[in-house]
């Protein structure tokens, strides 16, 4: 494996071309992954004070270098950064492995899939609408909400005076309209009365400088649900027994206990932050402790909602259940973290029985048959068998 530095582009700038864009190589490839790095990547000025919080650390980039290369292709870590155009054409990858959030303005997660769209060059996971979409929780529950998918009730203030809608109640959830990880989020979040929903959606409008999303406040349990495949999967997968007739992998729920961690009732961009056995980090249960029937409810529904925004082989579904039981979707994430044991979507594949280097592998293939780099199967494909595994605590 290997990395690209800026001089190393410098001196080759005689080289400017964009990657050639057929034929596509058969296997092995050289894989370019890209990424922010935390405490690397420049930050816009005036920023809030949890910038970055969704970029990723150097060892989880290592660690998907690592799980690339067992399969025999060659790896390269690009920053996703100012210099990328220049890096993509000197390195010509076949593909890339994104995992990049983007630094600045709106729908920045689509930032790297629209120059990869530009040249020409493959990549993995959603593509620059969805991912546009994904990070704007206002318009993606505004589609959710229009192909009747259930939400709650919500509002997006862009005026701290804006009169609240007749149809929300306190208490009320208040969130930044576009971030990720927990971002904007704290034991301040739930408001109780007008006064506190004034203060709040102030200094998301001043420190976020993007509107604020109020949302009914879903009182219930809440879980996460990863999304893997799409209606071929099985036809591409070097593991196709993953996948069930509609073509997704059904991974068990994972459930978050937060009710009894340092902010109770809200899973805070600080409870994110914690170590796993640190004081007040919530509880992580996967597989969840639910029936079937739920657990068969949650996935269709992690689907429906995955497909509803465009999204494409991989997501992590967020939703709460509401005063009456019945599960509400909160966000998705078409970027969703990839750190070995202790991302949600590493943890819950484990807890199905598919380890990091066949998640990442799986990832990576399913966006490389997207591209014509890979042949379809030509023999019968065994379809997944829906199992509900026993539920065990795996984060405590």
């Amino acid at each position: 494996m290997d990395e690209l530095s800026i001089m190393d582009m410098e001196e080759n700038q005689d080289n400017d071309k964009p990657p050639s864009l057929s034929p596509r190589p058969v296997k092995p490839w050289r894989v370019a992954v890209i990424a922010n790095v935390k405490g690397e990547t420049i930050l816009p000025m005036n920023g809030p004070a949890d910038a970055g919080a969704e970029f990723d650390r150097r060892e989880t980039i290592q660690a998907i270098q690592d799980a690339i290369e067992t399969d025999g292709h060659s790896t390269i870590f690009l920053p996703a950064d100012s210099n990328l155009p220049f890096a993509l054409s000197q390195v010509r990858p076949d593909i890339c492995f994104n995992i990049a959030e983007g630094i600045a303005g709106d729908g920045r997660e689509a930032q790297v899939p629209a120059l990869l769209e530009m040249l020409g060059i493959p990549y993995t996971a959603s593509r620059v609408q969805a991912n546009a979409i994904s990070l704007d929780k206002t318009m993606t529950k505004r589609i959710w909400r229009d192909n009747g998918l259930p939400i709650a009730e919500f509002q997006e203030f862009t005026d701290v005076n804006e009169p609240l809608s007749r149809s929300l109640h306190f208490p009320l959830f208040v969130k930044p309209a576009r971030e990720g990880t927990g971002m904007g989020i704290d034991d301040r979040s739930i408001v109780y009365n007008m006064r506190e929903l004034r203060e709040r959606v102030s200094w998301i409008l001043n420190d976020y400088h993007q509107p604020a999303l109020v949302e009914a406040y879903l009182p219930g349990r809440e879980f996460t649900i990863g999304v893997l495949g799409r209606s071929d999967a099985a036809l591409y997968s070097p593991n196709p027994e993953l996948y069930g007739s509609d073509g997704f992998h059904q991974f068990p729920a994972e459930e978050i206990d937060h009710f009894r961690c340092v902010t109770p009732g809200v899973y805070s961009h600080y409870t994110k932050t914690l170590a796993l056995d640190e004081e007040g980090v919530p509880r992580f249960i996967c597989p969840a402790p639910i029936d079937a029937e739920l657990a068969l409810t949650l996935h269709r529904l992690a689907v429906r909602a995955h497909q509803t925004i465009g999204a494409v082989d991989i997501s992590r579904v967020d939703m709460r259940m509401n005063e009456q039981g019945k599960p509400c979707l909160i966000e998705i994430n078409t970027l969703p973290g990839l750190t070995p044991d202790f991302s949600d979507l590493c943890v819950i594949a484990n807890a199905s029985g598919v380890n990091y280097r066949k998640l990442i592998l799986e990832i990576l293939y399913l966006g490389a048959s997207r591209y014509g780099m890979m042949e379809p199967a030509a023999h019968p494909i065994p379809v997944m068998q829906t199992r509900i595994p026993e539920y065990v605590a795996l984060r405590k």
